[in-house]
């Protein structure tokens, strides 16, 4: 849609790097769990952004595919792709149109929510496949201010992923400060 990508453009065109630079918290303390269990190497990052876990997971020795509908917050991650010594296949798209086709033995969700994209992601993972999912939780704060179809829902992140064949190896819900979050690992069987 091409609201999302002006938007998420006007986004990243306006700090030198709108979540920071270093990859997620969650995923730098998950990463040696991610490399010990993942049946390969093949990574796929849902809404990559600027690209920063993407290179963290190419540094990592993974063969990682970044998505995302900015071609400003790719741009961007070439660059960082660049200038951290890896490669990376960074594509624009519509996530909401997009469809995966391909297998990966590691999946990265994190700061987006498309529940219809859900099934098809754990689809998308290789038998004993990983797939880390980190986002917002709604909360009377964020309602005011966030659309709440794109706000995780107490408990959700569990009853969504308890219903595939597989395993949830860890799941957190963080309820304080100004933006809660919800965090899950899942293997697939």
């Amino acid at each position: 849609m091409e609201s999302d990508r002006i938007k998420w453009n006007k986004r990243y065109e306006s700090e030198d790097s709108y979540l920071g630079e270093r990859p997620s918290l969650f995923l730098m303390n998950e990463i040696e769990r991610i490399k010990r269990l993942a049946p390969g190497n093949k990574a796929l990052d849902i809404a990559c952004g600027e690209g920063r876990n993407s290179v963290f997971l190419a540094q990592n020795g993974f063969n990682v595919t970044g998505l995302d509908i900015s071609d400003i917050g790719l741009s961007k991650a070439v660059a960082r792709a660049e200038a951290g010594g890896v490669v990376v296949n960074f594509r624009r798209v519509d996530l909401e149109q997009f469809e995966i086709i391909e297998r990966y033995d590691l999946i990265l969700n994190f700061n987006f929510l498309l529940r219809d994209l859900i099934p098809s992601e754990v689809r998308a993972l290789k038998p004993g496949g990983l797939l880390l999912f980190d986002t917002i939780l709604e909360s009377p704060q964020l309602l005011s201010s966030h659309n709440p179809a794109y706000l995780l829902r107490k408990g959700e992140l569990e009853q969504l992923f308890g219903s595939y064949a597989g395993k949830i190896l860890f799941s957190e819900e963080n309820h304080s400060g100004d933006m809660p979050t919800a965090r899950l690992l899942f293997q697939k069987a």
